[in-house]
């Protein structure tokens, strides 16, 4: 007669426990070890159209297990490349997107410009000195004098902007001759910029609209959560009283 229940050694049982510790590494943690251990059995499978039905099957779960990406272009692309990814390139099946790589999926992007002048006058802003390199290419005229005047009246606001004191002309002058290399002189001339006290005065009015506009939204936000609480304590008194 066969015994239906064989007694178990219980040093036995906690001896094959399992830590997650003692498991492989999973290389997507997303999808979870029950996922990994199919992508790893469909891998081990010899018979190659077995192989892509398994292969159908585990991307269906994948997609299942995020519905709300469904929509998103190149979803499946997404999922296909995760699955050769997660059987670490060794899964042969039929994709019907380009395989990926490991080399493609080492490769580091190339390391952004930023532009690092570290300016003497940093309060000028690197814009500044676009603007005077692009007045230094141009002809002399009209068109030129006019430009720079509208530099270095925005010298003088930014100079102003983060030195709340006032300043002379010829220190804006004397920088913009600096920062142009000895092209734009108006050390001896009788230019007069826009006045100091009308600068701080912008300045000042600038600083206040941006700061009373993130007052008014904290204000309105602050109205839209009280309006909220008294909707919900209204329709809270509502549900008692039909109770």
């Amino acid at each position: 007669m066969n015994q239906k229940y064989i007694k178990e050694n219980a040093n036995d049982v906690v001896h094959h426990l399992e830590y997650n510790a003692e498991r492989p590494h999973l290389i997507i943690p997303e999808y979870g070890r029950h996922l990994q251990k199919l992508i790893d059995q469909a891998t081990e499978i010899e018979d190659a159209e077995t192989r892509n039905k398994a292969a159908k099957y585990i991307i269906q779960v994948m997609g299942s297990l995020n519905p709300h990406l469904r929509d998103v272009p190149d979803f499946q692309h997404k999922l296909w490349d995760q699955l050769f990814i997660m059987s670490d390139f060794k899964l042969d099946v039929e994709s019907p997107y380009p395989i990926p790589s490991r080399e493609v999926l080492q490769l580091k992007p190339e390391v952004l410009k930023y532009p690092q002048n570290f300016p003497k006058y940093r309060y000028y802003g690197n814009n500044i000195k676009y603007m005077i390199d692009v007045a230094n290419k141009w002809e002399e005229g009209e068109m030129k004098s006019a430009l720079v005047k509208v530099i270095a009246n925005h010298m003088k606001k930014s100079y102003l902007s983060w030195n709340k004191d006032t300043v002379k002309d010829d220190v804006i002058f004397e920088h913009l001759y600096e920062l142009s290399g000895g092209k734009l002189n108006l050390l001896q001339s009788s230019e007069e910029l826009i006045n100091t006290t009308d600068l701080l005065r912008t300045n000042k009015r600038m600083s206040n609209k941006v700061s009373s506009q993130g007052q008014s939204n904290k204000n309105q936000n602050n109205k839209n959560n009280k309006g909220q609480g008294k909707q919900k304590s209204f329709q809270k008194n509502n549900n008692q009283k039909n109770q």
